[in-house]
């Protein structure tokens, strides 16, 4: 299904946001299709979006673009492991596919192909509490419990994989107002991302929806969100919801893992950087 480029609301809040004026109206462009997809989902069972989404992040690294594409499914009656069982099974079917079409291509970059055959589901799964303590015994001492991973971090624990590794259960306080509490632990949610290994990154993030319209309600107050804006998605849940999750997964940050592209911008025609606006 198709979602809106100009919205009113954002997924993960208006401060990486690009703002536009809608005639009368506030704007922004669309960080994520993902709100919408989940009304597509309460009504179709299982769908998927694929569109440009914006950041305004002043990231100057080889893993981001402020403007990209992403694949965003959201599907109904799925919980969080289901959800990462699909994750899985999704990227390694697209790994087998690229052996398969691309060997040519794959030549010519001269790409390492047992890095590719080694994508293979399932892949291995650590906390962030777990992840956590590899970090600090990897002498990263001055992350301490609360904080994000940055690439360093996420360079450090792919390392201990061949395969892409989930880590899940982050703290409630680094992720947006949407995702589910996990269960008997109300200061983590259930989600996970993706980390690619070879320095990639974080290539996939998902989580399970909150479905209960009080908590998601409390959860919009408590981010100080205007409840205005997002009044059309709490009704999803007046009338009767069900268990949801969903995920997105980066295309040009995964075409340059596959292809063993040093720089993300190497996989778009016309890449847009902090300091790029001009072809």
């Amino acid at each position: 299904m198709d979602s809106p480029i100009l919205t009113g609301s954002s997924p993960e809040g208006t401060s990486e946001l690009f703002h536009t004026k809608y005639f009368e109206e506030d704007a922004y462009l669309s960080q994520s299709g993902q709100l919408y997809a989940e009304a597509g989902a309460m009504a179709l069972g299982r769908v998927f979006t694929f569109g440009p989404t914006f950041r305004a992040e002043k990231s100057k690294t080889r893993r981001h673009l402020i403007e990209f594409w992403m694949i965003e499914p959201e599907m109904a009656f799925t919980e969080h492991d289901e959800s990462l069982e699909i994750q899985e099974q999704y990227v390694s079917y697209l790994a087998k596919a690229v052996l398969r079409e691309c060997q040519l291509e794959l030549k010519v970059l001269d790409r390492d192909l047992s890095k590719l055959e080694a994508i293979q589901a399932p892949f291995p799964r650590i906390t962030y509490d777990k992840a956590l303590e590899m970090l600090h015994e990897k002498g990263f001492d001055d992350i301490k419990w609360g904080d994000d991973f940055g690439s360093p971090h996420e360079t450090a624990l792919a390392e201990h994989y061949e395969q892409p590794v989930f880590i899940t259960h982050y703290p409630k306080s680094l992720k947006p107002f949407y995702m589910q509490p996990a269960p008997g632990r109300e200061d983590v949610v259930l989600c996970a991302d993706l980390i690619a290994p070879e320095g990639y990154g974080e290539v996939i993030g998902g989580s399970e929806r909150i479905h209960d319209y009080e908590l998601l309600k409390q959860e919009i107050d408590r981010h100080d969100l205007p409840l205005e804006q997002y009044q059309w998605y709490l009704d999803l849940r007046k009338y009767g919801s069900v268990p949801h999750s969903g995920f997105g997964l980066g295309l040009e940050r995964t075409v340059a893992w596959f292809s063993g592209i040093e720089h993300v911008r190497e996989t778009i025609g016309f890449p847009r950087l902090l300091n790029r606006l001009h072809p």
